[in-house]
């Protein structure tokens, strides 16, 4: 059962009615701490900037020299051991991040799922047969809400649908610098009005399969892309945008050799990280995470309720 602040009452009530055992003092500790955490959790995020990088391995992490993102995340909770779905595969596991889900329920299975080419149905549609995504349910909730989906890998647009976003950029050949530019100024433009922004690249991912996983070239990857995190956060500060964002930092797997889609622990355990207004500070997470548990994560920050197809839960040691 989780921990609500309706289920501490229930508890408290009976065990002072039957056992009479807890004091005055234990349970108004206990409730003031409750009550902080409801309090917390009250508060709609402002704007959630996801950054994804492709196939990122937890050693592969560690190698890298990535100050900015070891910057950023010092201030928020990061997991070494968040697993992924099966298959270790891209599509599959990106979907689970936005759907809150596993292959399960939206049924993306592998890398080449469209709408009208797919071998299980998702457990259930919108009106155009996409499974319900964070950017729906978001639009849903509040149409105000501002959406965007920056990728420069083709197939990772499928299985959502695109008319609840309100920017969406494609780059060819691996190129991902410019979508930084674009989703800086898309959250410029939007300062004012709650965001949800998706900046994915698939570039770390295809140097893995080239040169192998924990190549020199891999690790460098890797470090260009923070580089390219690092400009976007300074001018993040620089526009006063910063202090009132919730940065999530995200991979879909890892990888041995020159591939991926088993299920050795280099393949399918990743890096997950989360930082922003109400999140523990400098917290190494030790509670049990997985892919679809981001969508939840996403949805508990701007307080909007998760559908009950949703398998996805929030992990409560996030938060303060």
């Amino acid at each position: 059962m989780k921990i609500t602040r309706r289920n501490f009452l229930k508890k408290w009530l009976a065990g002072t009615l039957l056992l009479g055992t807890t004091t005055f003092s234990e349970s108004s500790a206990a409730f003031a701490a409750a009550s902080s955490t409801s309090k917390t959790m009250k508060k709609k995020a402002r704007r959630v900037v996801l950054i994804g990088l492709d196939g990122i391995s937890v050693p592969g992490f560690q190698q890298a020299k990535t100050p900015n993102l070891d910057a950023l995340l010092s201030e928020g909770v990061l997991s070494l051991e968040t697993r992924v779905v099966m298959p270790s595969v891209t599509l599959p596991n990106w979907t689970s991040h936005l759907t809150g889900s596993g292959p399960e329920q939206h049924g993306v299975v592998d890398n080449g799922w469209t709408l009208a080419k797919h071998k299980l149905p998702a457990i259930e549609t919108d009106a155009d047969g996409y499974y319900p995504s964070v950017f729906k349910v978001l639009k849903d909730e509040n149409p105000q809400i501002k959406t965007a989906f920056y990728y420069n890998w083709a197939n990772l647009i499928y299985p959502y649908n695109q008319k609840y976003m309100d920017e969406v950029s494609f780059l060819t050949d691996d190129a991902y610098v410019p979508n930084y530019e674009k989703a800086f100024n898309f959250l410029v433009e939007n300062r004012k009005e709650p965001t949800f922004v998706f900046l994915y690249s698939v570039h770390t991912d295809e140097v893995g399969h080239k040169y192998e996983w924990m190549s020199p070239e891999y690790i460098r990857s890797i470090e260009e892309a923070d580089v390219e995190i690092g400009k976007l956060i300074e001018k993040m500060k620089q526009e006063d945008l910063y202090e009132d964002t919730h940065f999530m930092f995200l991979s879909d797997h890892g990888g041995v050799g020159r591939g991926h889609g088993g299920v050795s622990v280099d393949e399918m355990v990743v890096p997950w990280g989360v930082t922003g207004p109400g999140i523990a500070k400098g917290l190494k997470m030790s509670e049990p995470n997985n892919t679809v548990n981001t969508g939840s994560l996403i949805l508990r920050l701007f307080q909007v309720k998760q559908p009950a197809g949703w398998t996805g839960e929030v992990p409560q040691t996030v938060f303060k």
